[in-house]
């Protein structure tokens, strides 16, 4: 027996590009193996391309976004999970090749699922969301190369950006001197409330730059790529390490070797789409061990579906801050 449900649900038709809240039937969700209904996901980035049709995000339509989620199983003919079960979705193309998480119910593969981890409520889990288990795998990858607070100053950039602003609080957490790069300077005392001790303008980095420069960064963050990128590898201290984890200025590298032969420079590929499980896991245990309560309220507001299309044309005008929690049952 089929019973309707709301869900954001993307089309293409001649070309014409449409999103809206709909009533589907649980009968028109894809043939998995674990059911859930989905208590929380989330708005990002990429859901805002999705949504407004301004990136080619979507595979196949119709489309329901959502890249990530958190939830309870409901039926289950996986050994990993029973009903009952709360578990986190992050990356495999949901969202994009496959229906998402906003929408009340979905179905999964339960190889693309992970526990939810004790210590944290399903709501502080898309608190944290994709940007924050991004931060996180970031971090973690500075760490297993050695990184640590004696090795010197950590520069993030896409400092207001979701994952710069979670990569400033974990390092913070973690006893790191940060610098932020911001191209929004007047959010200087937002980004030092969350751990920087540093800001500098985005400008720095951004513009073309010589292949070897001064040596200031025992390691980076970088969601921004392009020029950005390039700067920091050639600013890095000798066995420096910079983690590549997005785009924001583009997803050319126009850099020279001259970093990696001359000072031992690392730069390490950070995807949080298709990470192995015992990788998920592992950040999320870290990060409910990390992130406290206060500062998860302090970044996000929540909305309901009914709302999510609304937001998504703000998020794309550059008019929201912080983390937007869709609760999925409101």
């Amino acid at each position: 027996m089929s019973n309707p449900i709301k869900a954001i649900v993307i089309n293409k038709e001649d070309n014409n590009y449409s999103a809206s809240l709909s009533t589907i039937e649980t009968s028109d969700l894809p043939n998995e193996n674990v059911s859930i209904d989905v208590l929380y996901s989330t708005l990002n980035y990429k859901d805002g391309l999705a949504i407004t049709g301004k990136g080619p995000v979507v595979r196949s339509f119709p489309m329901v976004p959502g890249i990530d989620l958190v939830g309870t199983v409901t039926n289950s003919t996986s050994d990993e999970f029973k009903n009952g079960d709360n578990v986190i979705l992050n990356g495999f193309g949901v969202g994009e090749k496959h229906w998402g998480g906003l929408a009340q119910k979905a179905a999964l593969n339960s190889d693309w699922l992970i526990p939810l981890p004790a210590g944290i409520l399903p709501k502080q889990a898309m608190q944290i969301g994709t940007a924050g288990y991004t931060a996180m795998l970031s971090v973690i990858a500075l760490q297993k190369q050695g990184i640590t607070p004696e090795s010197g100053e950590i520069l993030v950039t896409g400092a207001n950006g979701g994952v710069g602003s979670f990569a400033i609080y974990l390092l913070n957490q973690l006893g790191f001197n940060v610098t932020a790069a911001t191209g929004r300077l007047d959010q200087s005392e937002y980004l030092k409330e969350l751990g920087a001790s540093q800001i500098i303008d985005r400008n720095e980095l951004s513009n073309p730059g010589k292949p070897l420069q001064k040596e200031r960064f025992a390691a980076a963050i970088d969601s921004v790529g392009s020029h950005t990128l390039a700067n920091i590898c050639a600013s890095l201290k000798y066995g420096g390490v910079v983690t590549a984890c997005g785009l924001a200025q583009g997803m050319d590298l126009p850099a020279s070797v001259a970093p990696f032969i001359l000072r031992g420079v690392s730069l390490i590929g950070i995807d949080s789409v298709m990470r192995p499980k015992a990788d998920r896991i592992e950040a999320w245990d870290r990060l409910a061990k990390l992130v406290s309560a206060d500062y998860l309220d302090k970044i996000s507001t929540e909305i309901s579906l009914e709302h999510v299309i609304d937001n998504a044309e703000r998020l794309m005008e550059g008019k929201i801050r912080g983390r937007v929690v869709v609760n999925c049952q409101s």
